[in-house]
């Protein structure tokens, strides 16, 4: 099974970590253990761990993600790691050149032995923008033209013209070749129709919503593909938990997620299989308990029923 397929399945739910895999309070984590923690999620059968791309620590918006460079952290963890999938969540691609992402994308798959999956975004932050001088109003169109320079850098000695990013005239070649086929998903609507994302993405990247939102959403999704003449394609969301020791625990809400026991967890993850969600992405940082005994738990309660 292919890298891609081991994390999205029709009619069936896989679990995902988001680095940092860890409990901290503020913007910036500490860090520590995260390669072990990483070893253990693969041996307890999560099936991705995700990176995120900050450029710059906001603490209005509190939270630096993993604080390292996506793309030299995820090789960090992939030499820690053996066959679990490393997705991004997500490279915002109009702050980098289309063609350093395209090479790193393609030097990732060659040397992970096929990975990596993409989740792309056209940023949340609106302060970076002028970090990077570029026009935070023109976000929506700088994704597409780098996305489709992107596409356009997979073939050999490509011809294309980007305003933006540049021109490629057939002279030149992008190495290395890595000649299978890189899943790319879009993080919420980044400025693109949901047509758009139909036609030309893998898949969909979500927000944890209540059930009715995310019935509603799915819907739309389903109708959008069948519309645009589309075969399935996945639908990820992240999820923020709390898990508590007891596993009767009802929930509680937090930022973008609950506190519970394992038994409201298991139900909540079974509802969301239910209504076609593909794959939930798991972050611990409002976690009140150890980190290691979470994902044992986890491992030991919620994942044996998630195994495909």
């Amino acid at each position: 099974m292919n890298t891609f397929k081991s994390i999205a399945q029709q009619n069936k739910l896989t679990l995902g970590l988001v680095f940092p895999i860890e409990a901290y309070k503020g913007s910036i984590p500490t860090m520590k253990n995260q390669e072990q923690l990483a070893q253990l999620a693969e041996e307890i059968g999560f099936k991705a761990l995700w990176f995120r791309d900050v450029p710059f620590n906001d603490p209005s918006f509190g939270d630096a993600g993993q604080l390292y460079d996506p793309w030299i952290y995820m090789t960090h963890i992939m030499n820690h790691t053996k066959t679990i999938a490393l997705a991004t969540g997500s490279i915002i691609l109009p702050l980098r050149h289309p063609v350093h992402t395209a090479k790193s994308i393609a030097s990732l798959q060659t040397l992970s032995n096929g990975r990596i999956v993409l989740g792309l975004a056209s940023g949340d932050r609106p302060n970076e923008y002028p970090a990077f001088h570029k026009n935070l109003h023109k976000k929506s169109e700088l994704f597409r033209e780098s996305f489709a320079y992107i596409k356009a850098l997979q073939h050999n000695f490509p011809v294309h013209e980007s305003a933006t990013y540049g021109t490629l005239n057939g002279t030149i070649d992008l190495l290395p070749k890595y000649n299978a086929h890189t899943p790319m998903l879009v993080t919420g609507h980044s400025g693109q129709s949901l047509d758009w994302i139909a036609s030309n993405t893998d898949g969909w990247l979500y927000y944890p919503r209540d059930f009715r939102f995310l019935q509603e959403n799915m819907q739309r999704w389903k109708r959008t593909l069948e519309k645009n003449e589309q075969p399935w394609k996945p639908y990820m969301q992240s999820l923020y938990i709390d898990l508590l020791e007891n596993p009767k625990t009802t929930p509680k809400g937090i930022h973008l997620g609950f506190q519970s026991g394992t038994e409201y967890l298991l139900s909540h993850l079974k509802a969301l299989e239910s209504m076609d969600v593909n794959h939930v992405i798991i972050n611990l940082k409002y976690s009140t308990r150890p980190i290691p005994t979470v994902l044992e738990e986890i491992g030991k309660h919620i994942l044996p029923h998630f195994t495909h």
